[in-house]
């Protein structure tokens, strides 16, 4: 009998969209890749309903692409093996509109499974699902919000971008400066940003904040805090989408690259998170506490465990080349494991907040990584510590100047790799084929990468050697 997904939509789901937009004839099949990119396929509105009662077969290779959509050669899966189909299943609450595209046009999201019925390795949804189970069987449960960058980009027809700067009223010059929360960067964006809030709303997304960041053309969305890490992260891949088709709609393009210029600063995936126990309490915070925070030993110790994993994690935290373009000094980067509250410098903030919502804001990962990666990576982080008491380096005080530009984590794409190959810890939560498949997919495409020969490269050394 085949196993139901935790997650899994019934057909109700399906005829509810169809009753709000009776229009749609055609819906886009969303999968995320191991890279958190989207893929898919549409299918018709008859085919629709028969994956909805009973799911349907694809091309079981479809997550293991490279960010240039081609397979992975070294690892055999999607060519040799003749590429087997594996079942996939639609993610409850994801049929929705897509408001970017014709109003014939709708969308969900899907779940990978083997014909067995066993979870695919290859859906990272699943990655996340594993490491929660190790919580639930510790008695605990995660809820989790993120928080995106990213840049807007000119519409243009030269090879190399550049952000959509802002402009001084009446004149053609650039504003000068960065203008962090300038509200006429929004005002300048308001049709984009409030066709954005719409396009949430009719995908059901809790997105939140919205405000211009520290450089030009460059912007936060917020989302909610949820109690289910996979639907969070489903929230950010589906919220990048968004943002990227409601962009192309006003006539210009969105990147969540972490670096995109050199010359400004880069974009972030921050994850909030906290974790209850079965009697709904914060057990990161001590009720007998009378500190600011009150922290926990739980806290403590969970802490302690993001610490001592965290440089193993870097390659998924920084997957791609220009994940590491980010990683540069004075630039609100994390560059060591450090802790402390109130205080945007370090790598795991303890944000201001009452004891019941007490949580660690996880400030690592580039925008470019993979949502469902990252939250599981901090996720056994966290258990980690606390099954095994992990101490934390002294806490970083509120208002502190850090001055020390120490650097601890890789901050090379191969050095990251290196670390996470050797990780006995992360082959134990996520499961040794698991890592093996995403090491080899990573390898393959840093070997690639560092393979060409670019203009960087004649600029610098034709003439001169």
């Amino acid at each position: 009998m085949r196993k139901k997904m935790p997650d899994q939509a019934g057909m109700a789901e399906l005829e509810s969209l169809f009753k709000a937009a009776p229009e749609v004839r055609t819906l886009e099949v969303l999968i995320p890749d191991l890279n958190g990119i989207l893929r898919g396929k549409r299918i018709t509105r008859e085919e629709a309903v028969e994956l909805f009662e009973s799911g349907i077969k694809t091309c079981g290779s479809t997550p293991l692409m490279s960010c240039k959509g081609e397979t992975i050669p070294e690892l055999g899966l999607g060519t040799i093996d003749g590429d087997p189909d594996m079942m996939i299943l639609p993610v409850k609450e994801t049929a929705v509109p897509v408001p970017w595209l014709d109003a014939r046009v709708g969308q969900f999201m899907v779940g990978m499974f083997r014909v067995n019925g066993e979870p695919s390795l290859y859906d990272p949804r699943n990655a996340v699902r594993r490491v929660m189970q190790v919580l639930a069987d510790s008695g605990l449960r995660a809820v989790v919000a993120t928080e995106l960058e990213f840049y807007l980009l000119a519409d243009s027809h030269e090879p190399e971008p550049r952000p959509l700067y802002p402009r001084v009223p009446g004149t053609s010059l650039k504003q000068d400066g960065l203008q962090y929360a300038m509200m006429e960067d929004l005002w300048d964006h308001h049709a984009f940003l409030e066709d954005v809030n719409e396009t949430c709303r009719a995908q059901r997304l809790p997105a939140t904040t919205a405000h211009s960041e520290f450089a030009p053309g460059q912007f936060e969305i917020n989302l909610h805090h949820v109690d289910d890490p996979v639907t969070a992260c489903d929230h950010a891949v589906l919220l990048k989408r968004a943002i990227k088709g409601v962009a192309r709609k006003h006539g210009f393009a969105a990147t969540f690259m972490a670096k995109p210029f050199a010359e400004y600063a880069g974009s972030g995936l921050h994850i909030h998170i906290s974790i209850y126990d079965s009697k709904g309490r914060n057990v990161f915070a001590d009720p007998a506490s009378s500190s600011v925070p009150p922290i926990s030993e739980t806290m403590r110790h969970a802490i302690g465990g993001l610490e001592e994993t965290m440089a193993d994690c870097m390659a998924m935290f920084c997957p791609n080349a220009n994940s590491y373009r980010r990683l540069r000094a004075r630039n609100f980067v994390p560059l060591k494991p450090n802790w402390g509250y109130n205080h945007r410098s370090v790598s795991l903030r303890i944000p201001v907040s009452d004891a019941r919502n007490l949580r660690i804001e996880h400030r690592v990962a580039g925008a470019d990584a993979n949502p469902y990666l990252v939250v599981a990576s901090v996720l056994l982080g966290i258990h980690h510590g606390i099954q095994n008491r992990c101490e934390p380096d002294k806490m970083v005080e509120e208002g502190t100047f850090l001055r020390d530009d120490t650097v601890t984590l890789p901050t090379r794409w191969n050095s990251a790799l290196e670390l996470f190959d050797r990780s006995a810890t992360l082959k134990r939560y996520l499961d040794a084929e698991f890592c093996r498949i995403y090491s080899v997919c990573r390898h393959s495409e840093a070997e690639q990468f560092h393979s060409q020969i670019t203009n960087r490269d004649y600029e610098w050394y034709l003439r001169a050697v």
